[in-house]
C-alpha cells in the first residue's frame, strides 16, 4: 500500500474516486461544458494572440475595447488530449499542521476530476511524473476503464525522496508528454514549483505552441501561502540537505518576496506562450478549484 494510500486519511477530503466523480458532476450539472479547445463549432473563449496565428479568428471587437490581441476559440468535437504532468518531488509531500492534505494528495484529487471530466467528454488523457516512487505514466487512453487507471496511479504514488530533480528528469517528461501532447492539446503542470531545477521553466512553457495550451497549476501548503511563524524558527529544505535558522519577523517579507517571484516568473513566461499559472492552497474547496482551473482553460480568467 502507497504512502498516500497508508497514510492520508482520504476521508478528510473525499475518497478519490468518489470525490472525483462528485466534482465531476458538479462541473457538468452547473455547466454542461468539456475542457475541450480548439477551432470548431460553438464560440469557447479568448487567448492572448501569438505570432503565426491565424488572423481570421483575431477579435477587432477587443482590440478596439480594449487594446489587446486576443484570438477567438472554439469548442469542437473532435478529440483533444488532456495531459497531466505531476510533481511528485519530496515537497510536494509536506503537509502542515491543521492542512487537510498534503499537497501531492490534493493535487492528485483536483487532477483525477480534471480526467473524469475529460474522459466523459470524450477526450483520452495522459499523466506522467516529475519524480516521486511507485510512479506509473499512463497514456494516452479513453474510454471506459480509463479513470481508473489513472486514478489508481494517482492513489498509488509517493512523494520522492530528499533528492533534487535534475535537468535530465525533466527533460525526459517533457519529451514523453511532447510526444503524447497531439494538436490542440491541454497541458496541465501540478507543483509547488519549489526546488524545480531552473531548465523546467523553459522545458515546460516550451511544451505550448501547435495550439497546445500550457497551464501550471501552482500547489502549496497553507504555511507556506502566509508564513505564519513568529520568533526564532528552524526551517529545513524538504529536498536536499539545507537547515537554515533565523528569526521569522524579519525574513517573513523576504521569503513571501521570493515567494512571489517564482510565480511571477512563471506567470511572464506562461503569458509569452498563451497559458496561464493559477494558484490554489491544499486548504481549498477542491469543487472551486477545479472550476478555476477549467476557466483559465477555456479562456475565461484574464
Amino acid at each position: 500500500m502507497s504512502s498516500l494510500q497508508r497514510d492520508f486519511d482520504w476521508a478528510r477530503i473525499g475518497a478519490l474516486r468518489l470525490r472525483a466523480r462528485h466534482i465531476a458532476e458538479g462541473v457538468y450539472a452547473g455547466s454542461h461544458r468539456s475542457v475541450r479547445r480548439g477551432a470548431g463549432i460553438e464560440f469557447g473563449g479568448h487567448r492572448p494572440y501569438l505570432p503565426g496565428d491565424d488572423l481570421r479568428w483575431l477579435d477587432r471587437h477587443a482590440l478596439m475595447r480594449h487594446g489587446r490581441l486576443l484570438i477567438r476559440e472554439f469548442e469542437t468535437e473532435t478529440d483533444r488530449t488532456v495531459c497531466v504532468l505531476m510533481d511528485a518531488s519530496a515537497s510536494m509531500g509536506f503537509q502542515s499542521t491543521g492542512a487537510p492534505a498534503p499537497k501531492l494528495a490534493f493535487a492528485a484529487l483536483l487532477a483525477a476530476a480534471l480526467f473524469r471530466i475529460a474522459l466523459v467528454g470524450g477526450d483520452a488523457v495522459v499523466l506522467d511524473w516529475l519524480g516521486g516512487r511507485n510512479v506509473k505514466g499512463i497514456g494516452p487512453v479513453a474510454g471506459r476503464d480509463a479513470f481508473e487507471r489513472v486514478a489508481t496511479a494517482l492513489e498509488e504514488a509517493e512523494a520522492g525522496e530528499r533528492a533534487l530533480l535534475d535537468d535530465a528528469a525533466v527533460d525526459r517528461a517533457c519529451a514523453r508528454l511532447w510526444r503524447a501532447a497531439r494538436r490542440g492539446s491541454i497541458i496541465l503542470l501540478f507543483s509547488d514549483l519549489l526546488d524545480l531545477p531552473a531548465s523546467a521553466l523553459e522545458r515546460v512553457t516550451g511544451l505550448a505552441g501547435d495550439r497546445r495550451l500550457v497551464v501550471v497549476v501552482r500547489v502549496l501548503d497553507p504555511i507556506e501561502k502566509e508564513f505564519p511563524f513568529e520568533g526564532p524558527i528552524q526551517l529545513r529544505a524538504l529536498e536536499g540537505n539545507a537547515l537554515i535558522e533565523t528569526d521569522a519577523s524579519s525574513a517573513r517579507a523576504e521569503y513571501l518576496e521570493n515567494l512571489e517571484a517564482i510565480a511571477q516568473r512563471w506567470r511572464d513566461r506562461l503569458l509569452v506562450r498563451g497559458g496561464q499559472l493559477v494558484d490554489v492552497t491544499t486548504r481549498d474547496d477542491a469543487f472551486a478549484a477545479v472550476l478555476r482551473i477549467m476557466a483559465t482553460v477555456r479562456g475565461d480568467v484574464r
